[in-house]
Formats: structure tokens, sequence, C-alpha cells
């Protein structure tokens, strides 16, 4: 998108990519109903494990490099039936910590200057340790509990209804007609019913896809000094909640919370900005990136789809409550994340292998082993 586009214009743009972006939610959602329920058992039955359902997450995310995507995909899956509640939460906890393979990668731009990667690679990691953590607190507590989506599904249940029920979304009307465009252009060429709900899905993913890029590449623009001078503004005060509710305000409006921490790992890099005052603000974007999936329950016809949209908040604000608001727990991530740091900057292959085992090889084997 050209940079001498106007802020109105592109704002305008931005709105019609929300709109394509939800049309593409409501064609996989389609498209997985004409699959019909034998083809979405057989695709699905594989991630009725939690931690397979976890891996599948992380390597959704890694693949994509966009957890508002890959929870865009869960939340169509489930407004569709083929993705029960129970085995979407632990995908979107795996979404959780797959985003954050994109800040450690940028860090390793640092590996040549020693002392500037070692900063860098614990400003990354801190992301990484909090969500990782956060899983192993929360999904034991969702696992035996439901505590996760328990929390969601009442906070659902009283915005739109049961599960189990439709309702009637505004959203989901104003997307039905274009929708049904695109399935009568698919039928034109006569495929049978499995085919058709195949190319209806592959549709549906790459309209998510091109919006989620398009969407993020131009509010990146439109808020890009913005958040230079915001991020600069908190330098030095210590994070705490303002710090946090930065990061939440910046990942909203670029809509990505990938590009809010990778912004602080040139600065964590340089020594302008401390771990500690980076750190409350990846937490910020933690909560601010699942506004993404909120807004693809609206093109949802089942309560379920928004349950999941909010079980992801309520993932990360527990998370928050349970790593930072507690005292003991607070620097745990930081600790962690400079003593990975400090063996990743004596010996630079450490840092290739981390990366490597936690977002692929692990993943994996979670998938295949326990799939």
């Amino acid at each position: 998108m050209g940079a001498g586009i106007p802020a109105p214009i592109r704002s305008a743009l931005v709105l019609a990519l929300i709109y394509l972006f939800l049309v593409g939610v409501s064609s996989l959602e389609a498209g997985i109903k004409i699959m019909g329920a034998d083809t979405q058992e057989r695709l699905f039955s594989t991630v009725s494990n939690p931690i397979a359902g976890l891996s599948v997450g992380i390597l959704g995310t890694v693949l994509v490099q966009s957890s508002s995507a890959s929870t865009s995909v869960i939340v169509g899956l489930v407004a569709s039936g083929a993705l029960g509640v129970d085995a979407a939460v632990p995908m979107v906890m795996g979404a959780n910590i797959g985003t954050t393979v994109t800040n450690t990668l940028v860090s390793l731009a640092h590996v040549r200057q020693s002392a500037e990667f070692k900063r860098a690679f614990a400003a990354a990691t801190v992301h990484d340790f909090f969500n990782v953590l956060a899983v192993l607190v929360l999904l034991p507590l969702e696992v035996v509990f439901g505590l996760i989506s328990g929390i969601a599904e009442a906070a659902s249940e009283l915005l739109v209804g049961s599960a189990g029920t439709e309702w009637k979304s505004p959203v989901k009307a104003w997307v039905k007609e274009p929708v049904g465009w695109l399935e009568g252009a698919w039928a034109m060429t006569d495929a049978a019913q499995t085919l058709l709900g195949t190319l209806m899905v592959i549709s549906g993913l790459i309209i998510i896809l091109l919006a989620l890029t398009f969407i993020t590449k131009n509010m990146r623009t439109l808020v890009a000094d913005r958040v230079e001078r915001s991020v600069n503004a908190i330098l030095g005060k210590g994070g705490g909640a303002v710090a946090m509710a930065l990061g939440v305000v910046i990942t909203i409006a670029v809509q990505s919370s990938s590009i809010t921490t990778s912004i602080l790992i040139p600065l964590s890099a340089a020594g302008v900005i401390a771990l500690r005052n980076a750190y409350p603000i990846t937490l910020g974007a933690n909560v601010g990136t699942t506004i993404t999936a909120l807004l693809a329950a609206l093109a949802a016809s089942r309560p379920e789809a928004l349950t999941v949209g909010l079980a992801h908040t309520t993932f990360n604000v527990a998370g928050i409550i349970v790593l930072y608001v507690i005292p003991f727990a607070r620097d745990v991530p930081v600790r962690l994340a400079e003593g990975l740091a400090e063996i990743a900057a004596r010996q630079r292959t450490w840092a290739a292998a981390y990366v490597m085992g936690a977002f692929i090889i692990v993943p994996l084997i979670g998938v295949t082993v326990l799939g």
C-alpha cells in the first residue's frame, strides 16, 4: 500500500478490509458446514487431546506468523460446529505461545553484538516464558475444572444466549450476500460436496490472511508515529499498569501483538528501555490481540464462537492476574528470560536451538505422539 495515501482514504480502506476479513470468516464457516459431519470428524478428531490441540495452535500460528489469523480460523471452525469449545481453548492457548516466535526471530538480528543480543533476546523471550508459564498454570485448571471456558461461556450466555442455539448477528447478515456469491461461483464448477466445501474453506483462509495482512500494514502506517511517541513517553517510568494499557491500545490499533512486541526489541537491545519496563507492554499486547477473535465471532451465528473469543481474552487476563499481579510470581518470567539470554549470549547456537525446539520440534512431537 502506497505511503502517499491520505489518512481518511486509508482509514476507509481499513474498514473495507475488516468487512472482507468478516466475509472470510463466514466463508470458512460455510465451507466446513458444506463438507459435512463425517469429514469434519476425520479432520479434527486428532485435536481431542488438549496437548495435541495446544501443539496445533503453536504450529498453526508459527506457520502464518499471526495469532490473530490462527485464532480467527479457530473461531470459524467452532462457528461451523466442526470444533468444540473444549478442543478450541487449548488451541487458542497454543496460538498465544506461537505468536511470540516473531519477536524472538527479530532479536536474532542483534546476534553479532554480544551485549545488544543479550538484552534483545531477554526482551523477546520474556514474552515466551510468560505465555508458557500461563499455559502450565491455566491449562490443567481448564482441563480439570473448565475454568477458562466456564468463565467465557457465562459471559457469552449473558451477551448472546446459551450454547446450542443460534443468535442473529447483524454482522452475519451483512456478509451473507458476498459469501453466497462465492459459494455460487465455486458451485458453477460442478464440484462434489466435499470439494466445494474445501474450496470455500481455502477461499476463506486466503481472504482472512490477506485482509489481516493489509489491515496490519495500513494501521501501522496510520499510527506508526504515535506508537513510537507513546512508547518513548513511558520509558523510564517503570511500566506497570500504564505500560500494560499502552500495550493493549497499540495492539488494538495495529491489529498485531507481534508488531507491538517487535518494536520493543531494538529499543531493548540499545538499552533505551529496561526489560522490566518492556515486560508489562508485552502483557498488554497479549490482551489487545484478542480483539481479532472477538471481531471474528461477530460474523458467526453460534454463541460458542463468541465463547472461544472470550476464552482467549479470559486466558490472557487470568495469566496477568496469576503471573504479574501476584508479587512473588512477577519476576519469574523476567529471571528465566535473563538466564536464557545469558546462555545464548555465550553460545549463539543455543538461541537457534531454542527457537527450533520450542516452536517447531516440541509442538510437532505433541501433534504426532499425542494427537
